[in-house]
């Protein structure tokens, strides 16, 4: 059988599952007749004009892909066949070798009208049982809707109906009491600012008739209004919606399982990392992106601070074990609207409305530009904890220490009373404890850390029960600025042992234990995270046995981390079995190497086999290469199949890697569709390549499109092809096509390509125009472009124009164009800012960049400059960068001055920076404290890690498992 015969049998056996086979083999086979005997004559879009059908048409029907509407067309089509087969006289030969059938016999028009009726009879039984199925099946599901409706504790209600109180908004110092609120509750009258007006447009548009759900973010760090900034626009933009506040992952699972948000629903997630974050996260994100694909008008309106969304956003380092991989791809469709940390920008508005509000009054007459700050009582919250007063005032700060301490290493919500209690003394001096009432010191320490603060907040707080009435007992949580405050000002604090041995024994919540252990292991504090991970395990958290299972084989256990990954498949996660073969690999144990990956494979993670499979192949081995990924497709990975196409393909075999890519395609794999596209052009059939490239579009993947545009032989080409691409979603395509029209001189076409660029999301087209423009000297057009990019949510363009006009020695206007795309949210302009500053010998100009920098939340300018001022010899100030860096999260800058301190001989110094690179929780700060070893020693610290307090660790045992952790 020849290959392209193969290739039409693929194709016709991939879309009639479930068919009659007759007539649509019978279509297959004339379309083969067309093909190779009648060399591609009639020509599809002759057939079209004759058959009044669109030009692809007869072209789908003669590859078994679409059923004809109507029998008259198609016998137009097959009339003219069977006339061009006359003409070659070939109508009494026989057609294809099937039971000596002839031309004539196939093209005969009684035979096609029978084929024809009992095709669309069948059709339409089908859809008649369909349709009862259909109507049977909708009203079961209706019946579950209600019995889930029923059960929600929280269901959509009126926005009037809603407090803001209920909604999360801080209430302030002193005021005005919002109406139909407690009396304790004060809320001071609102002062729009600049960003309020941007979020209203937006909710405004998302509210048309016809609109799309939307997810609207208001990000912003604590305190800062985010909160009361939402509320006030979703009670200006839609006041007649219904509103829903879920209190958490699981009741927000519930809701959408219900269908309980319906047109015109605003779905509030106040604070929605604790919506976002762990498995339940997870699910939740998945079930949210499924509903934002349904029907609107629906607003989602998120609160969310930089450090939570830049966490959730960040990629995975592995495509396997990716922990946010639904929340990342939520968080990519939200729009989002950054809060100002201060007044700075609309002090007069402030002070002008302060005249009748006593409680903004109070704020602005102190001077400062913090008014929410002020407002929130975030200022004495952080003196309350800062300068302890009284006689229990250093045991509530240690409390209240602990608590910040769990909640920025990842222990966010709920903290149960004994591990505090149990957590506090190691914040203390020996003098302090040793006067401490052993029986009553923690319940006075618990009340200092109770106190409220101007009658609006406390450091530690009640946590609501998840249903009924009052606060869960023996647990509290840590106040929202003291969150934000503790990681910033403790960011570079390793917590002392008595946190990480109370953690192990006091904490239940596995996500917390998961999260502890991974920020002991980061601190270099191996056995407390190995202690943790056991506990973690033990409360059944999905990830923690595969993560023990790593640390053991990196301490050389491999027969102990074998037995755990085993365990962790057992219990769903075969991660660790794939990433022990990976080691086995490198460290030249083929054999175990395969033995795991087979027995990952064996647990349904057939992924291992073909990425050992890539690795072999890499080192030359590509007969060990080919048997593995041969193993992996017979477990049905498609991803095996198209790896073994390659192989072949790259022997020179393309026969059989052409069949191996079409296995792939009926495997799922339609990566594959693209590189039959583009063995197909390579062999110059450019109308084959078309159909695989379509084809690949249908699935989703454009790229085969893209590619044959950028190859195209003439610009006419290559525009058709651009624009097949961007009508299948390709947003590159766009782009080339707004350069193409850019370098034609034709500026308002490209403006046009790039805002449909950016109505898809893709933003970069505007970015790359601002930038073209400016290059030409076209700056007031390229500021344009650019701030229109920065107001659909990228504002990299400023960075980049910023850079262009630093580089023209326009340093005034490149400092105001990084501080709004800072503003915007892309510090980085201000780090590369920064850096340019200091190669150009302007050291205070520098520091002064980079500090903004770090203010608005990139800390790597610091650190840059930290190098910067080491490479020229002033230790001193680089050190101090460094720390700042450190301190603003970006620890790795000590280790790379601990790096540059031992190149220069100063292994003091450097030993000194290691250590507190690792208390910072820099991964390589080990590395450094290692080279200062030797052998022994180096062993000895990479395996055993550091004690709390920053010292070798002597050597200790694994902790054992329980028996059902294992099991």
């Amino acid at each position: 059988m020849s290959v392209p015969d193969t290739r039409d049998r693929l194709a016709a056996g991939s879309v009639r599952v479930g068919q009659a086979p007759d007539v649509f083999e019978d279509l297959r086979r004339v379309g083969v007749l067309k093909r190779v005997r009648l060399a591609g004559e009639p020509a599809d879009r002759s057939l079209a004009r004759m058959a009044g059908v669109a030009p692809g048409t007869p072209g789908a029907w003669l590859r078994g892909e679409r059923f004809p509407q109507t029998i008259d067309a198609l016998l137009v089509v097959l009339g003219s066949i069977r006339a061009e087969a006359a003409a070659r006289g070939i109508l009494d030969t026989t057609v294809d070798g099937a039971a000596g059938e002839t031309v004539a016999e196939l093209l005969d028009e009684e035979r096609w009208r029978t084929s024809f009726d009992v095709e669309r009879n069948r059709r339409t039984r089908a859809d008649r049982a369909v349709a009862q199925r259909q109507q049977a099946h909708n009203a079961r599901a209706e019946e579950e809707r209600r019995v889930r409706w029923a059960a929600l504790p929280d269901r959509p209600r009126p926005v009037a109906c809603w407090t803001p109180k209920r909604l999360g908004v801080h209430p302030a110092i002193a005021g005005r009491r919002a109406p139909g609120d407690d009396p304790a509750y004060v809320l001071p009258v609102y002062v729009p600012r600049g960003h309020d007006e941007r979020l209203r447009a937006r909710l405004t548009a998302a509210a048309d008739s016809g609109a799309q759900p939307v997810l609207v973010m208001v990000r912003g760090t604590s305190c800062t209004g985010k909160t009361r900034s939402a509320y006030e626009a979703i009670r200006a933009a839609v006041p007649q919606w219904n509103l829903l506040a879920p209190l958490g992952p699981d009741a927000l699972l519930a809701t959408l399982a219900a269908e309980a948000l319906g047109a015109r629903t605003v779905l509030w997630l106040n604070e929605a990392q604790d919506f976002l974050h762990g498995p339940s996260g997870e699910a939740a994100a998945a079930a949210l992106l499924r509903r934002l694909d349904g029907d609107g008008p629906l607003i989602v309106m998120a609160t969310l601070w930089p450090e939570y969304d830049d966490a959730l956003t960040r990629p995975a380092t592995s495509p396997v074990d990716d922990p946010h991989r639904y929340a990342r791809t939520l968080l990519a469709q939200a729009h989002r609207v950054q809060v100002p940390d201060d007044f700075t920008e609309d002090l007069a508005a402030a002070r002008a409305s302060a005249r009748n509000d006593p409680s903004l009054h109070a704020a602005v007459t102190t001077g400062g530009v913090a008014l929410t700050q002020t407002l929130a009582a975030a200022f004495d919250l952080v003196d309350h904890y800062e300068n302890p007063v009284g006689e229990h005032g250093a045991t509530g700060r240690a409390v209240i220490t602990a608590a910040m301490d769990a909640h920025r290493l990842g222990a966010t919500g709920g903290l149960p009373l004994d591990f505090l209690k149990a957590a506090a003394p190691g914040y203390l001096t020996e003098q302090q404890r040793a006067a401490a009432d052993p029986e009553i010191w923690f319940t006075h320490a618990l009340a200092y850390a109770r106190t409220d603060i101007k009658q609006v907040t406390a450091p530690l707080q009640d946590v609501p029960r998840p249903s009924g009435m009052g606060a869960l007992p023996g647990v509290a949580r840590l106040a929202d600025y003291l969150q934000q405050y503790g990681r910033t000002t403790r960011r570079r604090r390793c917590p002392p042992a008595t946190f990480f041995d109370a953690a192990t024994s006091h904490l239940a919540n596995p996500d917390q234990l998961h999260a502890l252990s991974q920020a002991a292991k980061r601190h270099h504090r191996y056995r407390h995270a190995a202690e943790l991970h056991r506990a973690a395990a033990e409360a059944k958290h999905p990830y923690a046995l595969s993560e023990l299972a790593i640390m053991w084989a990196k301490a050389g256990d491999w027969e102990g981390a074998e037995r755990l990954a085993r365990a962790a498949a057992g219990a769903g996660n075969t991660s660790a079995l794939r990433d022990l073969a990976m080691m086995c690999e490198e460290a030249g144990d083929r054999e175990g190497a395969e033995r795991l990956a087979q027995a990952a494979s064996q647990t349904g993670n057939s992924h291992a086999l073909h990425q050992l499979a890539a690795v072999r192949e890499e080192a030359g081995d590509r007969e060990g290469a080919e048997r593995l990924a041969q193993a992996a497709s017979q477990t049905g990975n498609s991803h095996a199949l198209f790896q073994l196409g390659a192989m072949r393909e790259k022997a020179g075999d393309r026969k059989e890697a052409e069949r191996l890519y079409y296995a792939a395609v009926h495997a799922g794999n339609a990566s594959a569709l693209y590189q039959l596209a583009m063995m197909q052009k390579e062999a110059g059939d450019w109308e084959e390549a078309e159909r695989f490239a379509r084809a690949a579009a249908d699935t989703g993947n454009s790229n085969a499109l893209y590619q044959l545009a950028a190859t195209a032989g003439n610009r006419e080409e290559a525009e058709r092809f651009y624009r097949a691409a961007a009508g299948a979603g390709n947003t590159s395509a766009l782009r080339d096509l707004a350069m193409m029209q850019e370098d034609a001189g034709d500026w308002e076409e490209a403006e046009r390509f790039a805002r449909a660029a950016t109505e898809t999301g893709n933003t970069s087209v505007l970015r790359a125009l601002a930038e073209m423009r400016g290059e030409a000297g076209d700056w007031e057009g390229a500021e344009g472009l650019a701030r229109e990019a920065a107001d659909a949510g990228d504002p990299r363009a400023l960075g980049r124009l910023a850079e262009m006009r630093e580089r023209a020695g326009d340093w005034e206007r490149a400092e105001g164009l990084a501080r709004e795309a800072a503003d915007a949210g892309a510090p980085y302009a201000l780090r590369e800012l920064a850096v340019m500053r200091g190669e150009a010998g302007d050291w205070e100009g520098a520091e002064g960049l980079g500090r903004a920098a770090a203010d608005a939340g990139d800390p790597r300018a610091l650190g840059r400059l930290a190098e910067m001022w080491g490479e020229a010899g002033d230790w001193e100030g680089a050190e101090g960068l460094a720390r700042e860096a450190a301190d603003a999260g970006a620890p790795y800058a000590l280790g790379r001055l601990a790096e540059m301190r031992g190149e220069a001989g100063d292994w003091e110094g450097a030993e000194r920076l290691a250590r507190a690179a690792a208390d910072a929780g820099d991964p390589y700060a080990l590395q450094e404290l290692a080279k200062m070893l030797d052998d022994v020693g180096k062993e000895h610290l990479l395996r055993f890690g550091l004690e709390a307090n920053g010292s070798v660790a002597q050597a200790w045992s694994w902790p054992g498992l329980s028996t059902d952790s294992t099991s």
